[in-house]
């Protein structure tokens, strides 16, 4: 049970989170027929706005839903949301905002045919911060063995659906094992992603993360530190694939998620990194914060205060 306020948006109306909104014949709780995406403010500016939502644009294309509204209307919702948030929670505070969108509803069956129209659901919360002794020390992964991730051909992680049963079952598997966090690798026994992040190394200085078409999501944060964050820190950065019998090659690993940017691993099973403020992903964090500063700067329109 969360421990703190969350607020909630379905379709234009507010209401805290814990209370019921949708249809029991809604599709994205029946089949999973769903997408969503999700922002983080840095200094109460939305992050990254467009590099999101085009993302959540080409999940909709690939599952042939309509969005529930365009970006301006988007954004008017969330800043009603946001507000509400607010005014339970006054204060300052890095913001998480979520976003899902299903089908709709209408009679049970398979059949997209069957639903009527698409709905929208706003989740407000404080954005999840990394315990500082994880910061420092790093996390530990474990690599799942009972399943591989699912492939292209049958359901991309390159979409951002609401059907997570592949990495939450990986990740149940790591955590039994006593890790944060979990290592997937795909069909051919690659190196894939994290749980709900991407992954990336440091060998000979330079940052290493797995290509697309090893079957992971495109994280955005990814993305950013491949298209300039990580030169402007002096790093070279490349897509590369990875084995697991790569790993004891790398000088440092750490993961890439919207929420938490780059949080450092200390070791995957029984293999151990380099972390600490002299390390390389110590280096792209902080380019990453200069990024996201100076973007906040150049985005008012996106601020939230």
């Amino acid at each position: 049970m969360s421990t703190h306020y969350i607020q909630a948006n379905t379709n234009g109306r507010l209401h805290p989170a814990g209370e019921p909104s949708i249809s029991p014949l809604d599709r994205g709780f029946l089949y999973g027929d769903a997408i969503y995406e999700v922002w983080r403010t840095y200094h109460s500016v939305i992050f990254a706005w467009d590099e999101h939502w085009a993302r959540l644009r080409a999940s909709a294309r690939a599952l042939h839903m309509s969005l529930a509204l365009g970006p301006e209307q988007m954004l008017s919702e969330m800043r009603r949301t946001i507000s509400a948030y607010r005014a339970k929670v006054p204060g300052p505070g890095e913001l998480y905002i979520r976003l899902q969108i299903t089908r709709g509803s209408g009679e049970i069956g398979l059949d997209i045919a069957l639903a009527d129209s698409p709905d929208f659901v706003l989740l407000v919360q404080p954005c999840p911060a990394t315990p500082d002794d994880k910061l420092r020390s790093g996390l530990r992964l474990s690599t799942a063995t009972s399943l591989r991730r699912n492939p292209a051909q049958s359901l991309d992680p390159a979409w951002k659906t609401g059907n997570y049963l592949n990495n939450l079952l990986c990740l149940r598997e790591a955590r039994a094992r006593g890790a944060d966090d979990v290592v997937i690798l795909n069909l051919a026994g690659e190196v894939a992603e994290a749980a709900v992040s991407n992954i990336a190394f440091v060998r000979g200085g330079a940052f290493i993360t797995p290509p697309l078409s090893a079957g992971i999501l495109g994280g955005v944060t990814r993305g950013l530190i491949l298209g300039g964050i990580a030169a402007s820190a002096g790093i070279a950065a490349s897509e590369e694939t990875v084995r697991p019998e790569d790993l004891r090659s790398m000088d440092e690993c750490f993961l890439l998620s919207t929420t938490k940017d780059v949080v450092p691993v200390r070791e995957i099973d029984d293999i151990a990194f380099n972390t600490g403020p002299e390390s390389v992903a110590s280096r792209i964090k902080a380019a990453f914060a200069r990024a996201a500063r100076a973007y906040a700067s150049a985005h008012p329109e996106l601020s939230v205060l």
